[in-house]
């Protein structure tokens, strides 16, 4: 493969860390090499990310050749990896994976207990990326806010039984809707009903947070649709992505949402960590798609990108025909009917885009009537397991395909077939039976693809006997070992043996099969048939392509606009690739789910139809109605975008807190010993200084401080180990300790004692250990509060007394326990990181709830974001604050107990 022209400006595009939008079929994933290979030059690691599995695997056995001749290692994450495969593959220099793998992955590294179980490159796992299809990405994503979603177990009980309340509601009754933002308001009546049903005086107390799961009850049950939004596999409920039509098993919705449509379902409610967005932690980041302009300010404005059109290889010749409107959406679905028809009867390939699996099945059934054969596929997983064969063959001569969104389908529709896929289906058939009795999983397997009407491909008697001598050593090689193969172990000796034709020279193939051997080999028998017969599809599809160009090419049918019109222009993009013809057209019913959800006036157009005529089936082509359709569709984008917007603002409050978090896990991980202990220390004088600000103002003379309250709670930090040596202290001790100290200016190395209070244990030797005093006395010095008062440097005093005397008890009774240097870092590292984790867990649930709550105060005339910042500083600030105590009380408890025992 050599670089088109264009494909080099693609790649130039990519390195500037822009987004290059190129057609379908302009070669995007070899465009990739380009910027990948030079960025992995440094040594610091590039991934390219994909948006499932099998693109991500097929880009790194198709593109990966390229790197590892040029002396670069590719990775590549799939699904199942083990940690150790992981980490291996994270640490070459070009890595494919798809988007949730890697926000996994990220995840995964920052609820991990120890440095072995990262899996990322640490400290900077980040680099350079470059998203394909970005805009499915970085835009579509970006309306559903992932964060890692896990309420506590006392809720999980309430989704079922708010669901079931949500099932007594009546909608118009009980609860209104707003289709256009998804949301729901109680009635007076629902309000009274549901109390009454839940046993509550009030639905809306904040405590008891009923309102909340009944509200998601009522969004499950409204806007979340069995086969539109999910499908049910196996006790789960699996996010349908509506743009690509795929099944993403690893997201979840956020804010409760998921786990009220498993209560719905009837299914076990789970919590768990979901996929989030992660790319604007890469310092340098670059996209491809082939429609991104159409959102070129959002690109700009959100994630810095701006977009570049690349132009096309040959001219695009491709015919966009008008829009049609009907009045109804049966009448749109009889003139699809007819449209597929009329094309099957020309011979014209026909690829028909709907917006859900239930539309694909709708149309499905109404063809099947009609005895036309096609191809449907949608997010079922008896048809997205043959997805990259039903797109091959979408192209050849009487192909029909009804397929879900295409966006990210990744293989091309080339015009005649593709070669490759046709060949491999005919091995496939001819010797899967000899090898295997068993049937093929639908679920797992795919349901077998149709080619009923299509035109049969006749094998010539050369690669006709080769596949009869591989047929008869399959039925040798299955009977010796008693008819004991799978379905898929059979299948994956196929697939090795076409990959071993790929990497093999012929010659080398004739040789290991040749009849001097002693041997038969199976694999290079049936390699050296599938290149016989690959000739042969070449030559058929080559032929076959000539004469679909010479009826017109492919003809895209769209069922219905999307609400953004990109979207729409991937679909479009399916057809006249590469300059080959094809044709499109779109057909909407004033029916449809976008004119319902903006609450578009349809009763105008339905009126000026029936003025025209009184057949529901014929459709109105008029400039009027398509300025009215594309002006609803340009407000969508803009509402979307306003939403989107909101979100991204939202959630870069929490990036700036999720980034600190993330950065202090990483460094207690990866940090050495001393560090460990450091923050050890940061975190007891920090608790120290939190108790002493909050009983003491250095404005006032040491008389007027509440010396009794912090006493009492220095004490309670370390129960009986500081009671009993401050048991006979009393406020006014401490109240004459510190006039007697007030004035000193300078103090040593040494843990530092009071006039009249108990002195620490004096383990502050070593260079280290005086050197961390000192430094811990430099930023008290500091400190801009305590300077405030006349009596700041007695308060300074006291917070290093202390914490000198916290820090000195704490390694007394590290000494006294008896255990290594090795064995206390790693009790420390433990317990910081499981502190951490348990409060900021609990907080993504409280900026959860804040981030619902907060609407409520524009109400007020308050900026809900403004409200979200101060509030969201404020429980940030509290979750430290709670993380450093815990972490402090849980060591201290921990080496006495032991200290106490040895």
């Amino acid at each position: 493969m050599r670089h088109f022209d264009v494909q080099i400006i693609g790649g130039a595009v990519l390195h500037d860390g822009c987004i290059a939008e190129m057609k379908t079929g302009e070669g995007k994933t070899l465009v990739s090499t380009l910027a990948a290979y030079l960025n992995a030059l440094s040594g610091n690691g590039v991934h390219v990310v994909t948006v499932n599995d099998y693109l991500a695997q097929r880009d790194a056995e198709w593109m990966g050749s390229v790197h590892r001749f040029l002396g670069l290692s590719v990775g590549l994450i799939q699904r199942g990896m083990t940690s150790e495969e992981r980490r291996s593959n994270y640490n070459c220099d070009i890595t494919y994976t798809n988007n949730s793998e890697l926000g996994f992955d990220y995840l995964r590294d920052n609820l991990s207990g120890s440095k072995e179980q990262l899996v990322m490159r640490w400290p900077k796992p980040f680099h350079f990326a470059i998203v394909d299809e970005v805009d499915s990405v970085l835009i579509d994503e970006g309306r559903n806010p992932l964060l890692i979603s896990g309420e506590a177990s006392k809720d999980a009980a309430r989704y079922p039984v708010a669901a079931k309340v949500a099932e007594l509601l009546v909608l118009g009754i009980h609860y209104n809707v707003e289709l256009k933002d998804n949301s729901v308001e109680l009635t007076e009546e629902g309000v009274s009903l549901a109390e009454m049903v839940l046993e509550t005086n009030d639905l809306w107390d904040e405590n008891d947070h009923w309102a909340r799961f009944l509200m998601n009850a009522l969004k499950a049950k409204e806007f979340y649709r069995r086969d539109v939004q999910y499908i049910v596999r196996n006790g789960k409920a699996l996010i349908v992505n509506e743009l690509t039509g795929r099944v993403e098993e690893k997201r979840r919705w956020s804010e409760g949402i998921h786990q009220a449509v498993e209560a719905k379902e009837g299914l076990k409610i789970q919590a768990q960590i979901t996929y989030q967005s992660l790319f604007k932690l890469y310092p340098k980041l670059s996209g491809m798609t082939g429609t991104a302009k159409t959102e070129e300010k959002e690109f700009l404005k959100m994630f810095h990108m701006p977009v570049v059109e690349v132009p096309t290889n040959l001219p695009n010749i491709r015919q966009d025909l008008p829009i049609q409107a009907f009045a109804t959406a049966s009448g749109k679905w009889e003139h699809c009917r007819k449209e597929v028809e009329f094309m099957f009867n020309s011979g014209r390939p026909v690829l028909v885009g709907t917006t859900s699996v239930e539309n694909s099945e709708h149309l499905s059934d109404i063809l099947k009537k009609r005895n036309i054969p096609h191809n449907v596929l949608n997010a079922r997983p008896k048809y997205a397991a043959r997805e990259a064969e039903i797109i091959a063959q979408a192209g050849c001569k009487y192909a029909i395909t009804i397929s879900t969104n295409m966006a990210g389908r990744g293989t091309d529709i080339i015009l005649g077939g593709n070669p490759k896929m046709l060949a491999k289906k005919i091995i496939n058939e001819s010797l899967l039976p000899f090898l295997t009795k068993e049937a093929p999983n639908i679920e797992t397997d795919g349901e077998q693809i149709s080619r009923t009407g299509l035109p049969k491909i006749t094998i010539g008697a050369f690669s006709s006997g080769l596949l009869g001598k591989a047929a008869l050593m399959a039925k040798y090689v299955s009977k010796s070992e008693g008819n004991a193969w799978t379905y898929q172990k059979a299948e994956s000796l196929i697939l090795e043996s076409i990959q071993l034709s790929q990497s093999i020279q012929k010659e080398e193939l004739e040789k290991l099969f040749s009849e001097e051997s002693e041997i038969y080999p199976l694999s290079p028998a049936i390699a050296l048939a599938y290149l016989a017969v690959l000739e042969e599809c070449e030559e058929h599809c080559l032929a076959e392509g000539t004469e679909v160009k010479r009826l017109g090419g492919l003809h895209v049918i769209g069922t219905s606009l999307h609400e953004s019109r990109r979207i729409d222009n991937q679909l479009r993009g399916r057809a006249g690739r590469q300059g080959d013809p094809g044709s499109t057209r779109f057909m909407v019913s004033l029916q449809d789910e976008m004119f319902q959800k903006f609450n578009f006036d349809t009763e105008w157009a339905v009126r000026l139809i029936s003025r025209i005529t009184n057949n529901e089936d014929t459709p109105i082509e008029g400039d009027t109605i398509v300025k009215q359709l594309l002006g609803l569709q340009v407000n969508a984008e803009k509402y979307f975008f306003s939403i989107r917007k909101s979100l991204v603002e939202f959630d870069e409050v929490l990036e700036v807190q999720r980034k600190h978090v993330y950065d202090l896990r990483q460094l207690i991980l990866t940090g050495d010993s001393d560090s460990c202990s450091e923050h050890v220390f940061r975190y007891m004088q920090a608790v120290v200084d939190e108790i002493v600000f909050k009983n003491v103002d250095p404005r006032k003379h040491p008389s007027k401080w509440n010396l009794g309250d912090l006493l009492d709670e220095f004490i309670g930090i370390a129960g009986s180990r500081l009671s009993d040596l401050f048991a006979e202290v009393t406020e006014e001790d401490v109240l004459s300790s510190l006039e007697q100290i007030n004035g000193v200016q300078s103090i040593t190395a040494d843990a530092f004692s009071i006039p009249y209070l108990p002195a620490p244990p004096n383990l502050f030797r070593g260079i280290r250990r005086k050197a961390s005093s000192l430094k811990r006395w430099l930023i008290i010095c500091s400190d801009d509060t305590s300077r405030k008062g006349r009596y700041g440097g007695s308060l300074n005093l006291l917070r290093k007394y202390l914490g000198d005397f916290l820090i000195a008890t704490y390694l007394d009774d590290v000494q006294n326990s008896g255990y290594d240097e090795a064995y206390v870092r790693e009790i420390e590292r433990t317990v910081i990181v499981k502190a951490l984790d348990s409060f900021w867990r609990d907080h993504l649930i409280n900026m959860n709830r804040l981030s619902s709550a907060v609407n409520v105060r524009s109400f007020g005339h308050r900026n809900p974001l403004e409200e979200y910042k101060i509030d969201g500083c404020r429980f940030f600030i509290s979750m430290l604050s709670a993380t450093r105590r815990l972490t402090v009380e849980s060591l201290l408890q921990y080496w006495q107990s032991s200290s106490s025992q040895s």
